[in-house]
């Protein structure tokens, strides 16, 4: 019987003490942070951790709960990196604690740039300068063979420096919710 008793209040403990650390962040609550590191979907791993400060005091409920300043932790819930001619990179973060006081939010995501616009830049400017080339050497016949090695040149150039990745520079602002 005495097991059941004591099973019983370390229930109840164990219960109140989560709910007055729900009370701390109410869903709802906007936590404004700047981040220490940058964070890039090149180098970041699933479930990393990263920290930051407050950019802002937290209130709830008119009062302050947490001050500027103090420090945030974060964890990285998706990280892929980019390829070389596709898929750019994509990031998503989330808060994990304000001023050592656990809080769930949701996360933010972050994708790098699209591919297009420069892999055509890459590959359309090798395949001009391939063809004026192949004119000027060997006339409409050099301009079709400079035209397609050009463009190969230039799918070269695209692959060798085409990654795009998700980046969140150091001292970014972020604003996170908690849930």
């Amino acid at each position: 019987m005495k097991a059941r008793q004591i099973l019983a209040v370390a229930l109840l403990v164990a219960l109140s003490a989560s709910v007055a650390l729900a009370a701390d962040f109410p869903a709802g609550t906007k936590f404004t942070i700047r981040t220490s590191s940058e964070l890039s979907s090149g180098t970041a791993k699933v479930g990393q951790h990263w920290e930051g400060v407050l950019a802002k005091d937290v209130f709830v409920n008119g009062k302050v709960v947490a001050k500027s300043g103090s420090t945030v932790k974060g964890k990285i819930t998706n990280a892929k990196s980019s390829g070389r001619l596709n898929a750019p990179g994509q990031l998503s973060v989330r808060l994990t604690t304000v001023d050592g006081k656990p809080v769930t939010t949701g996360s933010l995501y972050r994708q790098g740039k699209s591919h297009t616009k420069s892999n055509a830049t890459k590959i359309g400017g090798g395949a001009a300068a391939g063809a004026l080339i192949g004119a000027l050497a060997g006339g409409g016949k050099g301009a079709a063979i400079g035209t397609v090695a050009g463009a190969g040149a230039g799918t070269g150039v695209a692959a060798a420096t085409g990654k795009m990745e998700a980046i969140i520079p150091a001292e970014s602002t972020l604003v996170f919710t908690s849930r």
